[in-house]
């Protein structure tokens, strides 16, 4: 009896069925991997990324703030020379050229002198000086709201071992919020203290949030798609960037075999 248009059509979709249920579950037996481990035992690497988005990516943003107004060109131009021995390792010389842009101006490029002082005090290893000196611009009511909420971020970021989660979560609750400009770090680190006060049904969901949001850096979207994965949230929208986050997770194994 010659089967029905519909139902010669079974088969095939049974096969694409069984094996779209077989990659999710490689994809998720490999996200619970080792990888996806590390990811909730050794805090450093994400705490790592986000206080740091990157000296040079920072000053690019903050160096825009400059360029809008030609009256600031001898500010920009002593700026521009802190980030080019910032580029060159010379991190006490951009520093110290960076001093007289922390006095004088609030229309931002104090902000952003102070931000990019405050990183190169992280960057050498002065956690707690780089800590109180984003705690004061955090509390600066003069200077723009964006640069104090960063700064919130990279204190609490760098006091985050030490801290109590309730106190993370209270700080990070506010800029964790879709649309607003942290969203991503806010976010990854308010997961972070709701798995250190043991709440995974809140983690699993914000985590996911990260992974699904298309202005979050593709680094903190992967990464909180493996935390998603792991705390059994479905963050996997496109199967392509799941492939690419599982290469990703094994690259680093496979070189050191």
């Amino acid at each position: 009896m010659a089967l029905s248009p519909e139902n010669s059509k079974s088969p095939a979709l049974s096969r694409d069925d069984a094996q779209k249920e077989g990659f999710m579950r490689e994809v998720d037996e490999a996200l619970r991997e080792d990888q996806a481990l590390d990811l909730i035992k050794r805090w450093g690497k994400p705490i790592g990324a986000a206080i740091f988005l990157g000296l040079a990516g920072l000053g690019a943003w903050i160096g825009w703030d400059y360029h809008q107004d030609q009256g600031r060109a001898e500010r920009a131009e002593t700026y521009v020379k802190a980030l080019d021995q910032l580029e060159a390792g010379k991190l006490d010389e951009a520093s110290k050229l960076l001093d007289p842009l922390t006095k004088g101006s609030n229309d931002g490029s104090q902000a952003s002198a102070r931000m990019l002082q405050a990183g190169i005090l992280a960057e050498q290893g002065k956690s707690n000086d780089a800590a109180k000196a984003f705690a004061a611009i955090a509390a600066d009511s003069s200077a723009p709201q964006a640069y104090r909420d960063l700064a919130t971020i990279r204190q609490t970021a760098l006091i985050f071992d030490s801290a109590a989660p309730d106190k993370i979560v209270a700080a990070m609750k506010p800029l964790a919020v879709p649309g607003k400009p942290w969203f991503g770090s806010a976010a990854e680190l308010l997961g972070m203290a709701y798995l250190k006060q043991g709440k995974n049904d809140l983690a699993g969901p914000l985590f996911a949030s990260i992974a699904r949001d298309k202005t979050v850096p593709d680094s903190l979207r992967r990464r909180a798609r493996q935390m998603a994965g792991y705390l059994g949230v479905d963050a996997v929208d496109d199967v392509n960037e799941a492939v690419k986050d599982v290469t990703a997770a094994n690259a680093p194994q496979q070189g050191q075999q």
